[in-house]
């Protein structure tokens, strides 16, 4: 029985080692917050207000990655989204639509759940968007649709400036994004979001729950 618990000791002390190292070096565990309207519209059907997330951090983001970053001009203020474009990309977003230097992202099918609801972050009422799945940079990440809400988030076409990265929301239609707070410094989005281990709605809420982030 004491060699018993002497190995369970060990072991939790190896495995609390372990885990220490990672978040000092390689990851971080972050909840998303609930009191900001408009980054919680922008984020889904990816992400939701309230989840728990893992950050990695060890390597720098790339074209593709789902990333958290302060604010630019508010940087206590974090915002989530997509690097759409990088240092000297042509990138036109219109509507659902992206392209990056002439190439528009990919478009596959619908998402398993086709549709999904989202509270408009001014008038707080209830909207029902649709759900495809779209291919960017090797990402097969979820994205939010635009039509039929006789609404469509103002059209960009620009280049990436030396130094910056462009962030595009996976909401399309009530996006938060590079088009609101412009072009963002590539040295301040240093973690990259890769999983989720529980929603707001807590562990029994089997579908958001342990599930990778692309």
């Amino acid at each position: 029985m004491r060699k018993v618990l002497r190995f369970l000791l060990w072991t939790a002390i190896i495995v609390g080692a372990i885990v220490g190292v990672a978040r000092a070096v390689a990851i971080r565990w972050w909840t998303v917050p609930l009191n900001d309207p408009y980054l919680e519209a922008s984020i889904a059907p990816s992400l939701r207000g309230g989840d728990t997330i893992i950050l990695w951090r060890l390597t720098k983001p790339k074209f593709g990655d789902l990333v958290v970053c302060p604010e630019p001009d508010a940087p206590e203020r974090v915002v989530i989204g997509r690097i759409i474009a990088e240092v000297g990309d042509n990138v036109a977003v219109e509507g659902q639509t992206v392209q990056v230097n002439d190439r528009a992202a990919a478009t596959e099918e619908a998402c398993n759940a086709p549709k999904f609801t989202v509270l408009h972050p001014t008038t707080r009422s209830e909207i029902e968007q649709g759900c495809s799945m779209e291919v960017l940079g090797g990402h097969l990440h979820m994205r939010g649709g635009v039509g039929g809400h006789g609404l469509m988030p103002r059209s960009v076409k620009t280049k990436v400036e030396p130094g910056k990265v462009f962030l595009l929301s996976d909401n399309r239609l009530l996006p938060y994004d590079s088009r609101d707070f412009g072009q963002v410094d590539v040295n301040t989005c240093t973690e990259t979001v890769v999983f989720r281990l529980v929603s707001a709605k807590g562990f029994f809420d089997v579908e958001s729950r342990l599930t990778f982030i692309q």
